[in-house]
């Protein structure tokens, strides 16, 4: 690719990344780019789905197509074929063709099934704690060549970067989200403390115990105790500033 489509290419991989709300929809807009990219390079259509690896856990999160994403799922559930393959060795591995390799054939026979005749698993460096592959898929034999597993490796370098910045993003705001959940829940509890102590002239370590007491007795959820107390008297449900 020369310095022109890859500039476009990065500019369209950042507005996805700020366009998208989540990890998910991000790696869905991913593969469809790379389908995309791959397509129009070997003159033929191409499907793509996109498989991340997260401590010893392999999903699909993402498909060009709702049949990219039914095709990569195949391969996490027979545990076999070019995408795993590239996931372990770090290579691009071709499936050449699904009726004569040998290599995999529960998957191959899968395959065959949908129509498929041809695949290919190229890996995505993302970080030490993760690992990702893109999992190109075709219905005929003669897409894959020498040029345009090159092309899709050049795609996977340039594009990389893009995907562990959506990771960081993506980890980052679930981080929030559940400081968020843990600040409402200190909240309301703290809030019930200060009611109980106000009412029954208690410190806060009795009125700890009050409520704690109170939750055990209902046989609910400390918070969900502390937020019927709190809407009872003031009427409103406990926020923080972190509600928008």
């Amino acid at each position: 690719m020369s310095t022109t489509p890859e500039r476009d290419l990065l500019l369209e991989l950042q507005d996805l990344i700020v366009g998208t709300d989540s990890i998910a929809e991000f790696l869905g807009g991913f593969a469809a780019i790379a389908a995309d990219v791959i397509s129009r390079n070997a003159g033929e259509t191409v499907e793509c789905g996109v498989t991340l690896k997260r401590v010893k856990h392999t999903r699909t999160v993402g498909g060009s197509s709702p049949k990219a994403i039914h095709l990569d799922k195949i391969e996490q559930q027979v545990g076999e074929g070019p995408c795993i393959t590239a996931l372990q060795t770090q290579r691009p591995t071709l499936l050449g063709d699904v009726r004569t390799d040998s290599r995999w054939p529960r998957y191959q026979k899968a395959l065959y099934d949908e129509g498929i005749l041809s695949a290919l698993g190229v890996p995505l460096e993302i970080g030490e704690d993760s690992s990702a592959a893109l999992n190109f898929f075709a219905t005929s034999t003669s897409v894959f060549s020498d040029g345009i597993i090159k092309e899709a490796a050049g795609f996977a370098d340039l594009a990389g970067s893009a995907v562990r910045l959506a990771l960081k993003v993506g980890t980052a705001q679930g981080a929030a989200d559940d400081l968020s959940a843990a600040m409402q829940k200190r909240t309301a509890i703290n809030l019930a403390c200060g009611i109980i102590m106000g009412q029954n002239r208690c410190t806060q370590a009795e009125a700890m115990t009050i409520l704690t007491n109170v939750s055990s007795h209902r046989n609910q959820k400390l918070r969900d105790v502390a937020e019927e107390m709190v809407i009872k008297i003031s009427g409103d449900k406990p926020s923080t500033h972190f509600d928008a």
